[in-house]
């Protein structure tokens, strides 16, 4: 099962939630949705959260006035299937959207006479309760524009929980197909976001916690006129200012190194990124400057004693040789090998060619 939040706020606004229900013998959807949303169900959570309801003989209704049919005509009318501006659409998307504004809604009965048309495995019946729903995915998902994925893909996470909610709804219970069909939908455009949209992953209902995070502090801030503190925004939330943080540190996205930086944009982040590992110009030319003092000190040998020093210090490959190593490749003793390099260091040592790399010595 998925990480919960469990934070004593959460606990009580849950226990509340039931005390409501108990007292007046049903709750709405929304009212249950409201409640949970910070809270990672899997689709056996939903199915045992309802089943406790029922146990508990609390009824869930669509809404307090469901018995209201010009309101449930409003609330399927009002599906929003415009195009929010920060969102990316090509032509495709606009042919989608067009398409599906021509399926007809349904009303409750007809939905309930698909899905006992479902039962008897008419995959007709099934085919069109999705079809007829597919407005109600693009207008969820347009409120999660701007959260780290293109529209498009809101859309189809969206449709893949409304297939879920297809598979499991139960029209025995008597809850309206649309309002049921809204909590897997944002599920699974939530558990996406949470999966995709970030570079390093966040649980879905540290996701919701951010979102809500962001919403008191902009709150805050229009009310103060200036950014809230970690203490002011942890008690609008009844979190600790330690936790406000650490919720801040984890909404923190990762920053590529290839960002351009400029108004050329002919730089990125990375130029201007110290590397700690690596050494410092100065350091680095004078190295190089050792090298070619060095090279030119060792011409100054015979072949022998050049390759001699080479390998037995590591000049090439930084993998200094024994004696015995080197005498193999020589094809001499060890004792050998040593004369050759005792021989070739008093050389070096002359004022002639010693004088040349003492500067490098400080």
């Amino acid at each position: 099962m998925a990480e919960k939040d469990t934070s004593p706020a959460k606990i009580d606004e849950v226990k509340d939630l039931v005390n409501r229900g108990k007292k007046e013998g049903e709750l709405t959807y929304e009212e249950i949705m409201d409640a949970l949303e910070d809270i990672d169900l899997d689709s056996e959570d939903i199915e045992k959260i309802y089943d406790i309801f029922s146990d508990m003989n609390i009824e869930i209704v669509n809404s307090k006035l469901e018995d209201d049919e010009e309101d449930e005509d409003d609330e399927n009318s009002g599906l929003d299937l415009s195009i929010p501006k920060s969102a990316s659409i090509d032509d495709p998307v606009r042919m989608y959207l067009k398409e599906i504004g021509k399926v007809d809604l349904l009303t409750a009965d007809e939905e309930v006479e698909l899905a006992k048309r479902m039962e008897q495995g008419d995959e007709w019946a099934k085919q069109q309760l999705v079809e007829a729903n597919l407005r109600l995915v693009v207008s969820i998902a347009k409120k999660y524009v701007g959260r780290g994925m293109l529209f498009l893909d809101l859309i189809q996470e969206g449709n893949m929980g409304l297939m879920k909610a297809v598979e499991k709804f139960d029209y025995t219970k008597g809850y309206k197909f649309s309002t049921y069909a809204t909590w897997w939908i944002r599920q699974a455009i939530t558990r996406s976001i949470a999966d995709q949209a970030r570079t390093i992953r966040v649980p879905v209902h540290m996701v919701e916690t951010i979102n809500k995070l962001i919403r008191v502090s902009r709150q805050l801030l229009q009310e103060m006129g200036r950014e809230p503190k970690a203490e002011e925004i942890g008690e609008e939330m009844d979190i600790s200012a330690d936790k406000v943080r650490e919720i801040m540190k984890i909404a923190q996205e990762p920053v590529s190194l290839e960002t351009p930086i400029g108004e050329e944009e002919d730089s990125h982040l990375g130029d201007f990124i110290e590397d700690v590992d690596s050494p410092a110009p100065a350091s680095a030319a004078s190295y190089i400057l050792l090298k070619e003092q060095l090279d030119g000190v060792l011409d100054t040998l015979t072949d022998r004693e050049k390759r001699v020093l080479e390998l037995r210090f590591g000049i090439e490959d930084g993998r200094p040789r024994t004696l015995e190593e080197v005498g193999k490749e020589f094809g001499v003793t060890r004792e050998r090998i040593r004369q050759i390099e005792a021989k070739a260091l008093r050389k070096l040592r002359h004022p002639s060619r010693s004088k040349k790399l003492k500067d490098y010595l400080d």
